[in-house]
């Protein structure tokens, strides 16, 4: 990152911005800004020639990642080294222009590096701040790999878990939120469900942690920033909350057993001999649907709630069904739907076997007109 900067610019810490627009959750310190989830952002309307952004980035072995979008438009996209310094977003631009820039956190919140970390000190420019616009909707997307864009970039044939191959901005949430003109959050976590990870540990679970900033963030350091506090709901309220959950719940079902280390106590979803769902798993299944449900109406008073499901296959479709209906039955609550979306093909398929770009458009294209119809 630059050390040498024009220093007739002028430097403005985080905390002195009037017009500075945060998205994602986070907590209400701004010296510095600190991003955990993926899509989160620093947005600027900047009326002048030159801006950079004082950024400091750690890890310990999964780096951050950005992307820069200006007036709407992906420029740059990049990986940050470990440090505090100067990052040139633009420069050379007609000063009496207004550019609208985003800085956005491509990758997830990484649940297994403690050490990650990406926060913003201050930004420096020969121009003026300009407040940014309000748009019309918000939308709160929860999931996991998918919604996190793990594969979303890179080629079909990259097998790395490394932050390279995800993206935020090839991905359905960033794509249905600009159709809609919408502001949107993103909550996700890879290999993550309902009930259960992949491999069957009940502790990877997104409802666990929905209610705080990030909790499924470890470290001293995580909770020292706050990521494990409460979350203020009443600070950002959805039009719309899309759950894209179930992928790993079914993965479960064919995963080996997990062991807790500290318990001892043996979990594990589980097939019949004819390869069905065993009944009282899926029942354990369907209840954690429920119940999440649940949650999220209390958080989530006004939103509509659609359950959005099918982009690596939809084997768990009909328990979802049964369980969303069995919700609205009992609690009366209306607003709450399913959309099944479009399966990735092998036309469609991104790196580590993931859904890619192709498929993530595509899901795009059929919620944001799902959605379209709710708003209206």
């Amino acid at each position: 990152m630059a050390k040498h900067i024009n220093e007739e610019l002028q430097t403005i810490t985080m905390s002195e911005l009037e017009y500075l627009k945060i998205h994602g959750r986070t907590t209400a310190n701004r010296t510095p800004v600190t991003l955990f989830w993926t899509g989160s952002a620093v947005e600027l309307n900047v009326q002048g020639a030159e801006l950079w952004v004082e950024v400091e980035s750690a890890y310990d072995h999964l780096e951050p990642w950005i992307s820069v979008v200006v007036n709407g438009v992906p420029v740059s996209r990049q990986m940050l080294t470990s440090g505090r310094g100067w990052l040139c977003i633009f420069r050379g631009m007609n000063p009496d222009a207004v550019k609208n820039v985003r800085i956005i956190k491509d990758v997830q919140a990484m649940s297994a590096d403690p050490g990650c970390l990406l926060q913003f000190h201050a930004v420096r420019t020969d121009g003026v701040i300009l407040p940014a616009e309000e748009k019309p909707y918000r939308i709160e997307f929860i999931g996991d790999s998918i919604t996190s864009g793990e594969g979303a970039i890179g080629a079909k044939t990259e097998e790395d878990w490394v932050p390279m191959w995800f993206s935020a901005l090839h991905n359905y949430t960033y794509m249905t939120a600009e159709a809609l003109n919408a502001e949107y959050r993103v909550i996700s976590q890879s290999g993550w469900g309902v009930l259960s990870s992949w491999d069957n540990n009940p502790q990877g679970n997104i409802p666990a942690y929905y209610e705080q900033v990030c909790g499924l963030l470890n470290g001293e350091r995580n909770e020292q920033l706050g990521a494990l506090e409460p979350h203020d709901f009443s600070t950002w309220q959805p039009d719309v909350v899309v759950v894209n959950l179930g992928s790993n719940d079914d993965g479960a079902f064919q995963s080996p057993a997990w062991t807790d280390p500290v318990t001892g106590q043996v979990y594990k979803q589980c097939l019949n001999e004819d390869g069905t769902y065993h009944e009282a798993d899926l029942a354990k299944f369907e209840q954690a649907v429920q119940q999440f449900l649940t949650k999220l109406r209390k958080n989530n008073p006004q939103a509509h709630i659609v359950w959005a499901y099918g982009m690596l296959g939809a084997s768990l479709l009909p328990a979802v069904y049964r369980a969303v209906d069995g919700y609205s039955k009992q609690t009366g609550d209306r607003l709450v739907s399913i959309l099944q979306l479009p399966d990735t093909t092998e036309e469609t398929m991104g790196a580590r076997t993931h859904p890619g770009e192709l498929s993530h458009r595509r899901a795009a294209e059929v919620l944001t007109a799902y959605i379209r119809k709710i708003l209206k």
